[in-house]
């Protein structure tokens, strides 16, 4: 198995084999380009929110709140172009900024308060949701008429259209964040055991406050992205949390398993997508899409912490640091030689912040 790359791969061999086998089943709609660049186009959004709850996960901490704060930040942004107070580039920083201030509001929750993030988020929601009643009446937003916003993502190159671009953009800047700076690896040592992590030196709680800082900033953009690409709906937030939270879970079992990373939960984004668009080609099932995105999100957690528990069954231990890499300091170097770095990870097993 290990020597297919089955361990890490697995997600490769799935799409290649949905490829095939909805290639033959649905031969004049499945195999097109038109397909193909619906799915890039539609699942780039999904890749975005998806990258938002990634980054405050490494560090031990759910943001149930990305959906909610995508909605509002595209939803108000649509609004004050609506109403002629601000233009295309200000709009997308407008909807970036409320993202970052509900992000900071999570964060200080959390590390203020001591309440846990899982909570916190989910009333975040509410609160959200709320203004979002507030602010249009529960009436819909008048759609903005082609221009430069919809343009914005709509544009098209080599086919696709640009929003394609701004996911594979931000994936790498945030694949360079989290993995080839120190900020990143104070993350991840703070997610597998914030103990360990304050022992060494580390500033748990400013990393915990910029992770769900991050996470609120990246999801206002998201949305405001989903507003240019497909309108200023009311209620497209909720359907964002699941896919994403299955493409993270997903992706911890790709390429490197048992950690959560970017590429690895893009490959699971589209895999879910190819999936799911193929079954509805060939069964013309509307409902398919929730059910896959669930049922991959129990087969994903179960998957890691089955991981989880085998390593431990045979005395293997965690590591706070991605394998193979130097730290940067002398007090993250020390984590390797503490005892309680070998707890696993929160963003996997749900186990509270402390």
């Amino acid at each position: 198995m290990n020597r297919l790359g089955l361990d890490r791969f697995s997600g490769l061999y799935l799409l290649a084999a949905f490829i095939v086998v909805f290639s033959i089943l649905a031969p004049s709609t499945f195999p097109t380009a038109t397909t193909l660049h619906i799915i890039a186009s539609t699942q780039s959004i999904a890749g975005l929110a998806a990258l938002a709850l990634l980054i405050p996960l490494i560090a031990g901490h759910f943001d149930l709140s990305i959906g909610a704060t995508a909605n509002l930040a595209g939803v108000a942004a649509a609004i004050m172009q609506n109403n002629g107070l601000l233009g295309t580039i200000p709009a997308v920083l407008f909807a970036v900024a409320i993202g970052l201030v509900i992000g900071c509001i999570n964060g200080f929750i959390v590390v203020r308060f001591r309440i846990n993030s899982f909570i916190t988020t989910i009333a975040m929601t509410s609160v959200i949701s709320a203004v979002l009643i507030f602010i249009t009446g529960s009436v819909e937003v008048q759609q903005l008429p082609p221009g430069t916003f919809t343009a914005l993502t709509q544009t098209q190159l080599f086919g696709f259209q640009t929003v394609v671009i701004y996911l594979l953009v931000i994936a790498v800047i945030v694949w360079w964040a989290l993995e080839r700076t120190p900020a990143g690896r104070y993350l991840h040592a703070v997610g597998a055991n914030p103990e360990a992590a304050r022992l060494t030196g580390i500033k748990v709680d400013r990393w915990s406050f910029l992770s769900l800082v991050a996470s609120g900033g990246l999801a206002g953009l998201t949305g405001v992205l989903f507003v240019s690409l497909t309108g200023p709906a009311l209620d497209f937030g909720p359907g964002l949390l699941l896919p994403a939270f299955a493409a993270v879970f997903l992706g911890s079992t790709q390429l490197k398993p048992g950690r959560m990373n970017v590429w690895g939960t893009l490959i699971a984004i589209f895999v879910l997508a190819v999936g799911v668009q193929g079954l509805q080609l060939v069964t013309g099932i509307t409902w398919v899409a929730p059910l896959f995105d669930g049922v991959a999100l129990i087969i994903a957690v179960g998957l890691a912490v089955g991981r989880e528990r085998r390593m431990s069954s045979k005395g293997e231990k965690p590591t706070a640091l991605p394998p193979g890499e130097t730290p940067h300091d002398e007090g993250l170097e020390r984590l390797d030689g503490l005892e309680a770095a070998t707890r696993p990870s929160q963003a996997v097993t749900g186990t509270p912040e402390k």
